[in-house]
């Protein structure tokens, strides 16, 4: 072979070779673009997609517990461990988004596998508890109560005052009281979702009638217990100055002196958020529960008492006190005082007070 064709050959061979290698690399990276093209897709799919959740209204039933004081998210976490929902985030993301949903606690019947939407849908429908369970904070006025009531079972606020307007209708209430207010007993309840209002409330009175009892309040004395219980319940923060206040007010009665309670007179306006009253209020004779022109104790309860202020009605403190203030609201601070001049003195602390915190208002 001529040395010129020879070397045409291997230089096409030599070609040949070095292209092969060129084409396999070239595949392999248009392999490994395609592949992680693909991977970004799902990824991205995935990522989009949001949290795991289940669809449906779920498989088999199950009784599933939100305790009390429970928020969103342990709720969530209880429900994805019975699996009930696939993730906590598939309920969570739902519920950031609307803060006017309410979690209620209590037992539920759920299903498996259900969808965080008709989980949610579940808990969120009163009528679906197996338990109502609802707390009444001490102080609560019949309103705030009724509408506690409402959000935690399968009553409206309004069935609730329906049902109280013959308190006379429920054993144990004083036939002097006019309203339950007052006989309803702050608590933690169960119910169960058979019950009525009526049903409720008498429960609520029985508790009230338990602790009376249990404090050895003759039958015809509950209702001015419960009146003078309810004003240091509604007036006072502690134990100690609720002890301290039956006693001013006891001492005030002794001497003939009017109670003059911001707290009464706020409770017959109805503008129960105020910290003081305007002197127009404290005038006014037309509201029965003034006691700034009214002698003696109001006509009735102005709250839902607890344990403590039941006791401090029945076991005021020893002391000379005619006069007290709250001159912190945030933290309950009252100052007793023996005289008119001292009771000034803080009084101005009191107003000082609100001039550093103008958003209270009055």
């Amino acid at each position: 072979m001529a040395r010129d064709e020879l070397k045409r050959s291997t230089y096409v061979e030599t070609k040949k070779r070095g292209l092969a290698p060129l084409f396999i690399t070239l595949g392999v990276i248009l392999v490994l673009v395609i592949g992680g093209a693909l991977g970004i897709e799902r990824f991205l799919s995935s990522w989009n997609a949001g949290p795991e959740d289940y669809e449906g209204n779920g498989v088999d039933p199950v009784s599933v517990t939100i305790p009390d004081g429970a928020n969103w998210t342990e709720a969530a976490n209880i429900l994805a461990e019975d699996d009930v929902i696939a993730s906590p985030e598939a309920l969570i993301e739902i519920v950031v988004e609307d803060d006017s949903i309410i979690l209620q606690p209590g037992t539920f019947e759920l299903r498996t596998q259900m969808s965080a939407q008709a989980a949610l849908d579940v808990l969120t429908d009163p009528a679906s508890l197996q338990i109502w369970t609802v707390t009444i904070p001490e102080g609560f006025v019949i309103t705030q109560l009724f509408e506690r009531l409402a959000e935690h079972t399968g009553f409206s606020a309004e069935e609730y005052a329906a049902a109280a307007e013959d308190p006379g209708a429920y054993d144990g209430v004083s036939e002097d009281s006019t309203t339950l207010e007052g006989w309803l007993f702050p608590a933690t309840y169960e119910f169960s979702p058979d019950s009525t209002p009526e049903s409720i409330l008498q429960v609520m009175v029985d508790r009230m009638v338990e602790s009376l009892d249990q404090h050895g309040v003759a039958e015809d004395e509950r209702h001015e217990v419960l009146t003078m219980a309810a004003l240091v319940q509604r007036e006072g923060r502690s134990h100690d100055d609720f002890t301290r206040m039956s006693r001013v007010f006891f001492n005030r009665i002794d001497q003939g002196m009017l109670l003059q309670s911001d707290a009464t007179v706020a409770y017959g306006t109805g503008h129960l958020h105020v910290v003081t009253t305007t002197p127009e209020e404290r005038e006014d004779a037309d509201n029965p529960y003034n006691t700034y022109v009214h002698e003696g104790l109001p006509p009735g309860p102005i709250g839902a008492p607890g344990d403590d202020a039941i006791n401090a009605a029945l076991n005021p403190a020893d002391g000379p006190w005619l006069f007290f203030v709250t001159v912190n609201p945030e933290t309950g601070e009252t100052l007793f005082a023996e005289t008119y001049d001292e009771h000034l003195e803080n009084v101005g602390l009191f107003q000082q007070w609100l001039r550093e915190n103008p958003e209270w208002g009055s």
